[in-house]
């Protein structure tokens, strides 16, 4: 009969070996839709790629708690995995809800950051992107021109030196080509993207954690009524 001790086991260790496997995939997808991390760190994704690592290790301490019937362990697994239900759905909320405004802030704010700081990070996106410039003005406001500020970081740093067949491509003393366009667009698809597939994919499995919970707390009062103590 499904409630009893046998079939709530089997499903906790079943979740578990669950868990295991979405916290792989859910670090993979984060971390696909962190293409943009060349320029910036997202946030709201690196929080649900942190999810995924501590569902992973919270998971082996969940299977092991199940299989040797461990009060302690699963009461430990128990409190964690509700913390992480809360902290995954309200960052998958976060990253489904951002707006197009909160996307631009997040984006010029990080590119200024990396050209201050980090320079072969802007370098490194425009070289992965063909693109030269961020493309956003000081109104926030979407170009897709280069600027003459925007050639000069691009020509001064030989971003295209060693790729001719780029559209931004500059030999030595001579202009870009006209079909040279800002980073912007590029960058907000797979900013898009990324928030769209780890929000979803956060949002959808961490109704099973909770489910994983409600199951831990049945298991562990069969535990205890049976006297099974590890």
């Amino acid at each position: 009969m499904c409630g009893g001790f046998t079939c709530s086991k089997n499903t906790l260790v079943g979740l578990n070996v669950i868990y295991i496997l979405v916290s792989f995939l859910m670090i993979g997808v984060a971390v696909h839709g962190k293409v943009s991390g060349i320029v910036t760190s997202l946030p709201i994704v690196g929080g649900i790629t942190a999810c995924g690592v501590f569902l992973l290790m919270i998971s082996v301490i969940g299977l092991i708690g199940a299989v040797r019937h461990h009060q302690v362990l699963l009461f430990f697994y128990m409190v964690v995995l509700f913390l992480i239900f809360l902290i995954q759905f309200s960052c998958s909320c976060a990253a489904l809800a951002i707006n197009e405004g909160d996307e631009i802030k997040l984006i010029k704010s990080a590119w200024k950051t990396a050209e201050t700081k980090s320079p072969s990070l802007v370098i490194q996106a425009e070289q992965t992107f063909d693109c030269c410039g961020l493309g956003l003005d000081e109104d926030n406001k979407v170009y897709v021109t280069p600027t003459l500020a925007d050639r000069n970081f691009t020509e001064t740093n030989n971003v295209f030196k060693n790729y001719p067949d780029a559209d931004c491509y500059h030999a030595a003393n001579t202009t870009m080509k006209k079909d040279c366009e800002t980073c912007y667009s590029h960058i907000s698809d797979k900013v898009n993207s990324g928030f769209n597939a780890a929000g979803g994919l956060g949002l959808f499995f961490s109704f099973t954690e909770l489910f994983g919970v409600i199951c831990t707390h049945k298991y562990r009062l069969y535990i205890r009524d049976m006297g099974e103590f590890a």
